[in-house]
């Protein structure tokens, strides 16, 4: 994929002009190579953000703890009315606000925050249907603890954002967005 125009990464549309200049055609571009995601529109890169991919690398499977690669598209918006940090788990918020002090209560929990874009495979027997359903494997892209890194892959098979970026990222796409997840 060529693009257009190159914006420094987390440099995006943080003004209602810019976000209203996007309505339309809009599609994901996710680098796991990179570790960064890229919001097209028309051919045109209009912002980049890093990213968190699986620490087991990429693979459909359903229990590998892999990104799935391939066509996808966002099926489920979750999370619009709630502050940055709220707590899901199973897509539900659990009333719970992510601190240190509640890190420190569940040192092994993965943590799901903010907003979730719940991903389905496009690609029957790739990434839709039986043992390698992304859907049914509950890939999502999400926000993710301050505190825990970016910029490399040590996800548990979902995409991780900082919390900041899922939520401007949420208010851009619409159910439907088509996700490209590139194989390495």
């Amino acid at each position: 994929m060529k693009l257009k125009q190159k914006l420094p990464i987390n440099q995006c549309l943080r003004s209602r002009q810019a976000q209203e200049e996007t309505q339309g055609l809009v599609s994901i571009n996710i680098s796991p190579r990179k570790q960064q995601l890229i919001v097209m529109q028309d051919g045109v890169a209009r912002c980049e953000y890093i990213i968190s991919t699986a620490a087991n690398g990429l693979g459909e499977e359903k229990n590998s703890f892999k990104t799935p690669r391939g066509l996808h598209m966002i099926r489920a918006k979750i999370g619009a009315d709630h502050s940055a940090n709220s707590v899901f788990v199973e897509r539900r918020f659990t009333g719970e606000i992510y601190n240190q002090n509640l890190s420190k209560e569940f040192p092994d929990r993965d943590w799901i925050l903010t907003r979730i874009l719940w991903l389905s495979g496009m690609e029957p027997g790739f990434n839709r249907l039986g043992n390698v359903d992304t859907m049914q494997r509950f890939i999502y892209i999400h926000g993710s603890p301050s505190d825990r890194p970016v910029g490399s892959p040590t996800s548990r098979g979902c995409v991780r954002m900082r919390n900041e970026d899922i939520i401007e990222l949420f208010n851009l796409v619409s159910y439907g967005t088509e996700v490209f997840i590139e194989d390495l």
